[in-house]
């Protein structure tokens, strides 16, 4: 699911979130903090790791170690972006372009 122009991406966290199987933490950025994706993932029985809004109220805690590893999630796709093909989402079907994800990461592995 891929979401067009400026819609945000907490939209569509749930949705694309809710078929896979629950995972122990979920790292993310502050665009996903809020109360309902907490609540949610709370239930799921998923811890998140995601920073708070500076205008939070009452600040969550957060395992800040944990965070950082979220940098080389970020690493990886400035990466993969450096192929056109990619960066442009040049291939319509997500069957095409997540073949040329991995094709791309097998060669970017294959070079270093």
């Amino acid at each position: 699911m891929l979401t067009p122009g400026n819609a945000s991406d907490i939209r569509a966290a749930k949705p694309l979130l809710e078929p896979l199987k629950a995972s122990r933490q979920l790292l993310g950025d502050k665009a996903y903090d809020s109360d309902d994706l907490r609540a949610w993932l709370n239930t799921r029985k998923t811890e998140a790791v995601i920073p708070n809004k500076n205008n939070r109220i009452t600040p969550y805690p957060f395992k800040k170690r944990r965070y950082r590893q979220r940098n080389k999630i970020e690493r990886m796709f400035c990466r993969l972006k450096d192929a056109r093909r990619i960066a442009t989402r040049y291939d319509k079907s997500a069957k095409t372009y997540l073949n040329a994800i991995c094709l791309i990461s097998i060669v970017y592995w294959w070079l270093n």
